[in-house]
């Protein structure tokens, strides 16, 4: 067994991302402690992981992973003292979170990394409160984290590039990928992708262009599958031939930039809103959400696993 795998991770908010946070470190074979102060929450953290178990089975245990390893206890205090990293994953709220890390800061052994999973509030907002501001940094998992191996670190005006270095470390080291976000800006790097990507498809479904249902095909069916391989930038030097990136700038730069300057802004009105909700609805039918999210996931550990078997790709 790899001797950190002895130590303790605390999670703490264990709502949707703290408890697949959770269930990723246990299946990881560390010892969890987890709190949140949301009344039934143990019970609800306990069911979660227990929904998530089947598929890091599939994924792969470590030796030491054990459902059985995960805490829970009442109060942060407890929940951090023995803790060698802390993932903390509550409420998106700039007061309740400068309260929380004041309060992780003061009961944390001082060596103790803090990463929070916020993926709206800049760390420079929240780390001034604390006495070791330095080790606190963003650790922004992408939904679900059990499942999802994105983890997008971000410093603030006060965190360490050591302390930087530590989680960009600890994080591959647990199988997932981390990205170093160099600069604090709002969304931080894939929400603000997926964000422009989702305006000019709420544009194009309410200006007529086509209907939900063929703009997730044409994703789904089209580029989506390419950037699930290479990401944008490659993807664009693959394009250009035998010429790369250069020959694609040169021969596609002008009429792409013709498609930016046309490219719409969009206001979510009630009735937008409800155009969407509708043919969402329409498109997916009724009560099949479960059925989508588990063949969902079947797909991505088989993507997963391909991509892992080849090392040219991202």
């Amino acid at each position: 067994m790899h001797a950190q795998n002895s130590k303790k991770i605390a999670v703490v908010g264990t709502g949707i991302i703290g408890a697949s946070w959770a269930a990723y470190f246990l299946a990881r074979g560390y010892t969890v402690a987890a709190t949140d102060p949301a009344p039934g929450a143990q019970q609800r953290l306990r069911s979660l992981v227990d929904a998530c178990w089947p598929t890091l089975e599939r994924m792969g245990l470590h030796e030491s992973a054990s459902i059985d390893r995960l805490e829970f206890h009442d109060n942060v205090a407890a929940t951090v003292a023995e803790a060698f990293f802390i993932q903390e994953s509550g409420p998106e709220r700039l007061e309740l979170k400068r309260e929380l890390m004041r309060e992780l800061d003061a009961a944390a052994p001082a060596e103790t990394l803090i990463a929070t999973s916020s993926s709206g509030i800049p760390i420079s907002q929240v780390q001034d409160v604390a006495r070791h501001p330095e080790r606190m940094l963003i650790g922004h998992p992408f939904n679900p984290p059990h499942l999802i191996p994105l983890v997008e670190v971000v410093g603030g005006e006060a965190t360490s590039l050591q302390a930087i270095d530590q989680a960009m470390q600890f994080y591959a080291g647990i199988g997932k990928k981390p990205i170093h976000i160099r600069r604090e800006v709002k969304g931080h790097v894939a929400n603000r992708l997926q964000a422009a990507l989702w305006r000019e498809a709420i544009y194009l479904v309410q200006e007529g262009v086509a209907s939900v249902s063929d703009i997730d095909a044409a994703i789904a069916h089209g580029p989506g599958l390419r950037w699930a391989l290479l990401g944008p930038f490659l993807n664009m030097h693959l394009s250009g031939g035998a010429g790369g990136m250069d020959h694609f700038l040169e021969h596609l730069g002008p009429p792409i930039e013709d498609w930016w300057a046309d490219l719409g802004t969009v206001t979510l009105t009630p009735e937008l809103n409800q155009t969407l909700v509708q043919q969402v609805n329409e498109a997916i039918g009724a009560g099949d959400m479960a059925r989508i999210v588990a063949q969902r996931d079947a797909v991505l550990l088989e993507l997963l696993r391909l991509k892992a078997a080849h090392d040219r790709l991202p």
